[in-house]
């Protein structure tokens, strides 16, 4: 009656082993770190970098206690705060001799100290949140009369290309404030614009009014395509920085929307506010033009000396190599849906494959039908600095959005400059208006008080029911410790990010997880006081306390659920430890202390007594203490 298969104490204890394993890692704490990476897109680091930054701590006498290089950062931790800041300040001077133009970022940051083998197994501790890890935080402000001015920008190119693909003669295509103003002379050109706009430009509203001779459609945007246009435009300036700073290495940055034209950008463990500062400028925007060909533009190309061409700039290559390239953008990374790195299909080079939106399909299609064995260029911006990413020849006409980048690129640089044009343009300017800093001290205050909060409930939780259920409280609170870890080492699986409200909701699973086990000892009792033997008391007690412990729990898991849904920030961290712990409690507490309970009570045949704290005299058993 109250036995379990050998089976079910061997998952059980496969379940305890696995727990502790990825419990483990969050016992170790973090190590101040100094991190470096390249201060230009597109440029990774290498083996040599990495020696730099040792001689650079050998000639400061400083010793890093382990130096970490994934391919594109190199991170160096320290064993003190101080070591930390004076390693920053020599790497810095090592690797950035030009502080006006500096080539590498060197931020400070904290480092989790999981031993190899651990980290081997896949054990990773959680993400620390802002307000327990320190870190920065901002609040950007996104300009979105910027964003349409922007696309109204853009209309303009756009109308003017389709009445001349469809020969219709006008006098002008231009910008008039906020709207776009097409002036036409015949008549039949009047009613062939407005078919058009009517067809092609559904987001514009006509107006249409008479100037002399001349028949003036003014065309403005409608009030939800404006609204559905500074909505894109959050949402792709979100996509950039987080396309940005995740390249950079940030490990589990905030970058949500708040509002209707702001975005909070949080990034634990930079301590640096300069530093996170930097990372944020450092969003590209994507521009291609074509290279100038001309006698002038080729000879401003070979010697550095020579004047570029009116109407023409002269931009850098990554290798250093100057290309001459004209002023006029053909296509920006709006127009640019996808970039994925790939392989020729005929000589199996690395190449970069991009997928154009409609108007940047036909766009491409005009200029390489008419610009065939001449060069275009890709170029990168960059806190206001271009570099030509590839110069690639035109071969033939490109039509259906669909183009392929190639020039000897190996399969890593193919790779990087994928990420770089996925990583798109800003559709609309931001500007910082609110920074905080949160040092670690703080933080580390934070995970003091949050912790002693949740042992001290524990502590006092354990007395309570060790006096009150005597050895059925000794199993409850063996219960509540393997509910604490199992919810630990779920949140470190799932990589998730503990904040304060997490740590709040922890404190809250243990007093609902000992809740169950209180229906559990009390269904005993009762059943005790009912006459019931012993055996028969404890097997009804968890058979009767499940329904009531199952309802009560999917009452409070729905209220989480919907904390989730409709919650963010800090409510949706709360809400996540919440559910989980939900689910932990409910295994712990019935099905972990029901094994406790059957292997120290379901080996005895004629059990006379069981210790939960009340003495009765049931009519046909012994006592139970």
């Amino acid at each position: 009656m109250n036995r379990y298969a050998w089976w079910k104490y061997a998952t059980l204890v496969v379940v305890l082993v696995i727990a502790a394993l990825y419990t483990l890692p969050n016992f170790f704490g973090e190590a101040p770190a100094v991190q470096v990476s390249s201060a230009r897109a597109g440029h990774r680091l290498d083996e040599g970098t990495v020696q730099r930054i040792e001689q650079a701590l050998a000639a400061a006498g400083l010793g890093a206690q382990a130096i970490q290089y994934d391919g594109q950062t190199v991170r160096a931790r320290f064993a003190s705060t101080d070591e930390q800041i004076r390693a920053r300040d020599a790497i810095e001077r090592a690797l950035n001799p030009d502080a006006a133009n500096p080539a590498h970022v060197v931020a400070l940051n904290l480092l989790p100290r999981t031993p190899e083998w651990l980290q081997r197994l896949g054990a990773q501790p959680m993400y620390l949140g802002l307000d327990l890890r320190g870190g920065v935080h901002f609040l950007l402000q996104v300009d979105m009369a910027a964003a349409l001015d922007k696309r109204l920008e853009g209309l303009v190119a756009d109308l003017r290309t389709a009445l001349r693909d469809k020969g219709i003669r006008h006098g002008g295509v231009r910008r008039e404030g906020n709207a776009v103003t097409v002036r036409l002379r015949e008549a039949g050109a009047v009613r062939g614009a407005e078919d058009l706009i009517a067809r092609d430009f559904p987001d514009l509203q006509p107006s249409v009014r008479e100037e002399g001779a001349e028949t003036v459609i003014a065309l403005t945007l409608r009030p939800e395509a404006a609204r559905r246009i500074q909505e894109q435009a959050l949402k792709q300036n979100i996509l950039t920085l987080r396309n940005r700073i995740n390249e950079l290495g940030v490990a589990e940055p905030v970058i949500q929307q708040q509002g209707l034209d702001r975005i909070v950008v949080q990034l634990p463990g930079v301590q640096d506010t300069a530093k996170a500062k930097d990372i944020l400028g450092r969003t590209a925007t994507l521009e291609i033009r074509m290279v100038d060909e001309s006698p002038e533009g080729l000879a401003a190309e070979r010697d550095a000396t020579a004047p570029v061409p009116f109407g023409s700039e002269r931009y850098l290559d990554r290798n250093g190599r100057p290309v001459i390239v004209k002023r006029e953008v053909i296509l920006t990374g709006e127009n640019l849906t996808d970039a994925q790195a790939g392989f020729d299909s005929q000589t199996q080079e690395p190449v970069v494959n991009l997928t154009l939106d409609g108007k940047g399909a036909r766009v491409f299609r005009d200029v390489t039908r008419d610009n065939v064995g001449k060069r275009m260029a890709i170029l990168l911006f960059e806190k206001g600095k271009g570099e030509v990413v590839t110069a690639p020849v035109i071969r033939t006409e490109i039509g259906g959005g669909r183009v392929q980048i190639s020039g000897r690129m190996t399969t890593q640089e193919a790779n990087d400059t994928a990420l770089l044009l996925r990583a798109g343009s800003l559709a609309a300017p931001m500007e910082i208006i609110e920074e905080r800093t949160i040092g670690p001290s703080l933080g580390a205050d934070n995970i003091r008080m949050g912790f002693n909060s949740v042992v001290w409930g524990f502590v006092v939780v354990v007395a309570f029911m060790c006096v009150y259920y005597r050895l059925f409280g000794v199993f409850s609170s063996v219960a509540l410790a393997v509910n604490l870890m199992l919810l630990v080492a779920v949140l470190s699986m799932l990589q998730a990010t503990l904040t304060l409200p997490g740590i709040a909701a922890i404190a809250l699973t243990l007093g609902m997880a000992i809740d169950a086990n209180v229906l559990i000892n009390e269904r005993v009792r009762e059943e005790l006081r009912n006459g019931s033997a012993p055996q028969t008391a404890i097997h009804k007690g968890y058979e009767h306390a499940w329904d009531t412990i199952l309802d009560s729990n999917i009452t409070s898991l729905l209220a989480g659920l919907a904390l989730l849904t409709f919650g963010s920030g800090p409510v949706r961290g709360f809400a996540v430890v919440h559910c989980i712990g939900i689910l932990t409690s409910m295994f712990s507490a019935v099905f972990f202390s029901r094994a406790l309970v059957n292997l120290w009570y379901g080996r005895r045949k004629k059990l006379r007594a069981v210790s939960i704290g009340i003495t009765v005299e049931p009519a046909s058993t012994g006592k139970a203490g």
